[in-house]
């Protein structure tokens, strides 16, 4: 007997030659089928007689075949089938390439429907490759009104799709519906059964809308309920009470030697609020580029080492770590903490306990122990695997004051921080980061001037290198960015291995600095900063170039994060448009950070690559603005590979609508409220189960 968890190997109508290519769409049950939704729609309602058919227009036409035929291409010998069907009104051909087994489907006297585009050629009109089906067989679902296409992949079409959904549809009318009716009615959302139907086979263009209203409504609100449940589990944990003394944090400001913007004071209350709770904080701090984030989370670190605390900073790349640790080094000078540096090459923090320990992966190492931590400090978290938090979280002593078995007793964990320079719209920070509070970095230091963004076509590079001569003549210095991967266009990436890629950006830097150093500017000193050098090896580089002792610095990506050179004032990107913008924002963030005028030059790899992107890039004003322009042109699916939170592209189509954002949260909360354990709503619950286990959402 099918059921709805039947794995698609045990149906026998699916040949298990298909099945590994359905496995490739996510699809391994009758359910996951059902739940395999059109990417769009074609519209092949135009039905009309054969004679009143026009070139250019897409439409539907019912005739008999009269004869058909199957031979080659003169030039690319390609199979080319030919039909002439007929109604009484009069004749049309249909040309198909590459599918000779319709001369053996469709034989002469078969009635059919053909949907496709008209065009005219010398011997009048034709269908090209219509989309056919035989009259009296099947159940219309290829032809037609509404006709859904599916993501597909190689050797799964959507016209099999469509037989596979049709066949197994009856049994949605089994599915518990997860929304409470009163919810459904409330937001005028269809049942589950009829939504199903409306989105695979919708009769109009009205029941797809509503029907994929419902499914965006559903998704979002069971990852707002995850993101209660996570709020609520943790309010389950207690953590070290870090108390705030107010005239040590009054000395650490003055002891700055510049002053703190408004948002940053305000992000240091929100977290030393946090900190100073019974509960853990799981707080994310997102801030521009140069926004000051550091120094916040230094402070947040120094009144966590006044309560005799430890803290752990964990950065993404071994550059970023010793950029963190040399800031907060700088900014704690005049305490006198421990600061403990642990990557890879250093070794810094595994003699004996430090203050603040600052590192990249090397922290969840076996044999690194925090006897005190309570606090952990994530940079770029969205680099970092749900795993690797957990295990930095799960390295810590510090218990509880009550007695084990004691009703009161609650686990200890520390406190967590997020920190983010990759701007995040609005709708995103609602949903994805739902579980945490967020505090917004909105404001730049008063000393930081707008860096200046020109895009630079081809043509006119002499004129921008000339420019880049002034600046570099009168005391400035340059970052000159290459693209990650210079490869072939129709290569996925996919397919080209880690040692593979190293060597492509290897070469394009290489060349990079080749044409730099030998054709454009001889006279000035220039190295190259790549994935092959060695840690040390890029340690020596970076610090030469932090004393000015190189002109121009050739990297790859490498430099998107964690280089702080105030010196450097003019950051070129070449092959611009191959870039994300947040990468591309990231890459600025490089220069304006002294005192000397800032510019950022995208250079396009041809005129025609002036894209959306780049021009949002020379627009924009700031990181916040230019994470909406991201959604606009990407899709949020692109921009934060959604799926990894539960969000389907369907739904992320949503996450542009901040109204339809909120009013889910509003739902999401007033369920939790009333239900905190779902006890009430048991199809609703299993659905959260199944999303958690099935995202890995923990």
């Amino acid at each position: 007997m099918i059921t709805l968890e039947t794995r698609i190997e045990d149906v026998p109508k699916i040949n298990k030659r298909i099945v590994p290519a359905l496995k490739r769409l996510g699809i391994r049950t009758i359910r996951d089928l059902l739940f395999h939704f059109p990417a769009r729609y074609d519209n092949f309602s135009n039905v009309k007689p054969i004679s009143d058919v026009v070139a250019g227009e897409t439409v539907t036409v019912e005739g008999v075949i009269k004869k058909i035929s199957t031979g080659r291409t003169a030039h690319k010998r390609m199979a080319l089938t030919e039909a002439i069907i007929e109604d009484e009104t009069g004749r049309i051909k249909a040309l198909w390439f590459n599918q000779p087994f319709l001369e053996r489907n469709l034989k002469p006297d078969t009635a059919v429907r053909l949907s496709g585009k008209a065009s005219l050629g010398t011997s009048g009109l034709f269908l090209s490759g219509p989309a056919h089906e035989r009259i009296g067989v099947g159940n219309g679902i290829h032809t037609g009104g509404l006709v859904p296409v599916y993501p597909e992949t190689a050797g799964i079409s959507s016209r099999w799709l469509r037989f596979l959904v049709s066949s197994f549809l009856p049994l949605a009318a089994k599915l518990s519906d997860p929304l409470p009716q009163d919810m459904r009615k409330n937001h005028k959302l269809p049942e589950l059964h009829k939504a199903l139907r409306d989105i695979h086979f919708p009769d109009t263009r009205e029941e797809t809308t509503a029907a994929r209203k419902r499914f965006m409504f559903e998704e979002l609100l069971l990852v707002q309920l995850h993101a209660l449940k996570e709020r609520s589990r943790l309010k389950q944990h207690s953590a070290p009470e870090i108390r705030t003394h107010i005239e040590a944090m009054k000395g650490f400001v003055g002891s700055l030697p510049f002053a703190l913007t408004d948002a940053q004071r305000k992000a240091i209350w929100e977290i030393l609020t946090d900190i100073a709770k019974p509960n853990p904080m799981n707080r994310l701090l997102e801030g521009d580029v140069g926004s000051g984030k550091t120094v916040v989370a230094a402070a947040a670190a120094y009144m966590t080492s006044l309560a005799g605390y430890q803290t752990a900073v964990m950065a993404p790349t071994e550059i970023l770590a010793r950029q963190h640790f040399e800031t907060f080094q700088k900014v704690l000078n005049a305490f006198n903490l421990s600061i403990g540096l642990l990557t890879s090459s250093e070794k810094h923090a595994s003699s004996r306990p430090f203050d603040i320990v600052i590192g990249t992966h090397a922290l969840i190492q076996k044999n690194v122990l925090f006897p005190k931590l309570a606090l952990i400090v994530v940079d770029e978290q969205h680099r970092f695997g749900v795993e690797q938090r957990a295990a930095l979280t799960a390295k810590h002593t510090v218990h509880n004051k009550e007695p084990a078995g004691n009703k009161n007793s609650k686990s200890m964990i520390p406190h967590f921080l997020s920190m983010t320079a990759t701007p995040i719209p609005r709708t995103l920070a609602l949903t994805i980061y739902g579980d945490l509070d967020l505090s917004l970095l909105d404001e730049m230091p008063k000393s930081r001037k707008k860096i200046i963004t020109q895009i630079v076509k081809p043509g006119d590079r002499h004129e921008a290198y000339a420019f880049m001569k002034k600046q570099i003549t009168a005391g400035g210095q340059a970052f000159v960015v290459c693209p990650k991967i210079d490869q072939d266009a129709n290569q996925p990436q996919s397919r080209i291995g880690q040692q593979q890629l190293i060597q492509q950006e290897v070469k394009a830097v290489t060349q990079e600095y080749e044409k730099l150093s030998r054709e454009i500017f001889p006279d000035l000193r220039i190295a190259m900063l790549h994935g092959k050098l060695k840690p040390k090896e890029k340690k020596e580089i970076m610090e030469r170039f932090q004393n000015q002792e190189l002109d121009i610095l050739v990297s790859t990506s490498v430099i998107e994060v964690g280089v702080d050179v105030p010196n450097a004032n003019i950051m070129v990107i070449e092959g611009a448009e191959r870039f994300g913008l947040a990468q591309l924002h990231q890459f600025r963030g490089r220069v304006g950070r002294g005192e000397l005028q800032s510019y950022c030059i995208l250079f396009p790899t041809q005129d025609g690559m002036v894209t959306r992107r780049l021009r949002a890039m020379a627009r924009a004003k700031n990181g916040f603005e230019l994470a909406e322009y991201d959604l606009q042109i990407r899709g949020p699916g692109s921009m934060f590979g959604t799926a990894q939170w539960g969000i389907s592209e369907i739904s992320a189509e949503a996450l542009r609508d901040v109204k339809f954002i909120q009013t889910v949260r509003n739902e999401a909360i007033a369920l939790a409220k009333q239900d905190p354990t779902l006890a009430q709503h048991q199809p609703l619950r299993a659905r959260l189960e199944h999303l958690e286990t099935a995202a890995h959402l923990e």
